[in-house]
């Protein structure tokens, strides 16, 4: 074995170690995630089959599981080949949403966000961001090879090209009234913005525009005068109701005031060690998806919530460590969005679950109920892992997951 063999082989060992750490951290946050439905629909008010929901929690994953397997035997070549493919297929299905949307699910949440044929609903958005992060890591890619970034022109053509394919999601998003998923994707665009060539003396610019753009938003959203002004630009009622009630959750009269508050109480009355699932439960409406974290923080307390979320560090730090591990460009590119988008989800939903943040239709990866969400967790992280192993079988060599 020649030197280049041993430094490939060595580069594909250390890889395969941080991978089986991935999937530890993803099995274990399944198991958090079939528990937690199972006891949020155990104590929910509505006439809702625990065993039944928890199943199908449990035939999501197994999809998401075989989708991410699958991806794993695609190569650099065939991921980079795929990529627009992938894009094409989901802004068709976005464009396709916005005439063939659930009326029903409209009704009750104000977005036009699913499909629904029957009882089974889909949320094509959630698919479309793996497939969004693929389509942007190959534009990084290929940028490079007009040459190195030495100028401001050479950084504003990579912007140029990554702002021309997220600007179409941020309007169909728009149309569809789903803000939440539209700060997911833009954070996804900076955060590998960030990871680009681009010069630091360009980012930092962009940077400045882009907090001064949300500072802007926020002050507005958080006073009448600024509502009245964004009203005339299609912001929406229950959008400034979701930030009164992020203000005064005790003093709201909407469901999501009634929401939040039973959701923070439910977190609260967990104490150090929480109360266990033997007894009397806080009603939390849609506790099953989006207030899934108030479910650990009752039964588990503040030792169990600060478990899962070691879990989802340890899965974040491995992500970034296999991807820096591979030093291949395109691989760094995907696995930091991938990164980027289930650390917000994380951060959004447990934020908004204990009042620190607006409440959003963000779910917690891996965790919450939701075929759709679940299906795009377990695509990302087949990314992660496909980008991983150019030679699939060294996924089976001996796992070595703390270092």
């Amino acid at each position: 074995m020649n030197n280049r063999e041993l430094g490939r082989w060595q580069e594909h060992k250390h890889i395969g170690d941080y991978g089986w750490g991935i999937i530890l951290c993803v099995i274990i946050l399944c198991c958090i995630g079939m528990w937690a439905v199972y006891y949020a629909c155990l104590h929910d008010l509505k006439v809702i089959d625990p065993v039944r929901t928890t199943m199908m929690q449990c035939l999501w994953y197994l999809v998401g599981a075989l989708i991410a397997t699958t991806m794993l035997h695609l190569s650099e070549k065939q991921l980079m080949q795929w990529a627009p493919i992938g894009y094409s297929i989901g802004m068709l299905l976005l464009i396709l949403l916005l005439v063939l949307y659930s009326r029903e699910y409209y009704v009750q949440t104000g977005a036009k966000s699913w499909f629904a044929i029957g009882t089974l609903t889909f949320q094509p958005v959630e698919v479309m961001k793996p497939l969004y992060i693929l389509m942007m890591g190959r534009l990084i890619v290929q940028d490079q090879q007009w040459g190195p970034h030495n100028n401001f022109n050479a950084d504003w053509r990579l912007t140029r090209r990554l702002v021309i394919y997220t600007f179409p999601i941020i309007v169909a998003l728009k149309i569809i009234n789903d803000f939440g998923t539209t700060l997911v994707f833009l954070t996804i665009f900076i955060g590998m913005l960030i990871v680009s060539p681009c010069r630091f003396s360009f980012l930092w610019r962009v940077l400045l525009v882009a907090g001064s753009i949300g500072v802007v938003l926020i002050l507005l959203a958080t006073s009448s005068t600024g509502q009245s002004l964004l009203s005339h630009i299609g912001f929406k009622l229950y959008q400034f109701d979701r930030i009164n009630t992020w203000l005064n959750p005790s003093n709201g009269v909407s469901d999501q005031s009634y929401q939040l508050w039973q959701s923070m109480r439910a977190v609260g009355v967990g104490g150090l060690t929480g109360n266990g699932v033997t007894h009397n439960a806080v009603y939390v409406p849609v506790r099953e998806s989006d207030m899934i974290f108030s479910v650990v923080g009752e039964t588990t307390g503040f030792i169990g919530c600060s478990v899962l979320l070691i879990v989802y560090m340890y899965l974040f730090y491995l992500i970034f460590r296999s991807a820096f591990a591979s030093r291949r460009r395109f691989y760094v590119y995907v696995s930091t969005g991938v990164a980027v988008m289930l650390a917000f989800h994380m951060f959004e939903n447990i934020g908004m679950t204990i009042g620190l943040l607006p409440l959003t239709g963000i779910p917690l990866p891996f965790v919450s109920q939701g075929g759709s969400a679940i299906i795009g967790d377990f695509m990302g992280v087949g990314l992660v892992l496909a980008t991983q192993y150019p030679n699939v079988r060294s996924i089976f060599s001996v796992p070595r997951i703390f270092h």
